[in-house]
């Protein structure tokens, strides 16, 4: 029988219409197998700001919330890029997971976590708030699978948007591989 596409959805925690952290999802999708299908989930300011009271037994659920369960549903894997604000992740990727807390989308999921930052941590502070998210909802994100880019800026990437910096594209190759193999060992 002849395997499907794996499907890794990558998701940016920035809304910017240009931003750097989605072109760094781009260029870890450029590093996945032949066999990915790299689908860029980018409706994250859509979705309504998290109530339990419209989650749950009963509750009609939004369709923008709906929608986001779904994609996540469909992936084999996830991978989710973001910058630093106020030393934490932004408000939209945040209110994002907080709608699939109890619903279980990422539970024993493969997930890679990206944090790019100009400054010398790397966002590190929003990597490790990300990743205590990720793994309080039982997602499978281990250490070869978090990244922090520090001293990033829009020089590390070429007037095209791709990566123009070697150890930047050496790492994001790193984390590809990990992650491609983890979805494609859980299939």
């Amino acid at each position: 029988m002849e395997r499907g596409k794996t499907i890794v959805l990558a998701v940016s925690g920035s809304l910017r219409a240009r931003s750097s952290h989605t072109s760094l999802l781009m260029a870890m999708g450029e590093r996945m197998g032949t066999d990915a299908e790299f689908r860029l989930y980018d409706r994250l300011a859509a979705l309504p700001h998290f109530n339990p009271d419209h989650d749950g037994d009963g509750a009609d659920v939004h369709e923008a919330v709906r929608d986001w369960r779904k994609a996540l549903k469909e992936s084999d894997a996830v991978v989710i890029c973001t910058p630093e604000y106020a030393r934490g992740v932004p408000g939209s990727l945040k209110n994002a997971l907080d709608w699939i807390v109890s619903s279980g989308e990422l539970s024993d999921k493969p997930v890679a976590a990206i944090s790019a930052s100009p400054h010398p941590e790397g966002g590190g502070a929003a990597l490790a708030s990300l990743i205590a998210t990720l793994r309080m909802m039982n997602a499978s994100v281990p250490d070869s699978r978090a990244l922090a880019i520090p001293f990033f800026s829009s020089g590390k990437l070429g007037p095209d948007g791709r990566v123009a910096d070697p150890d930047i594209a050496a790492s994001l190759q790193a984390a590809a591989e990990s992650l491609w193999d983890a979805a494609r060992s859980a299939e």
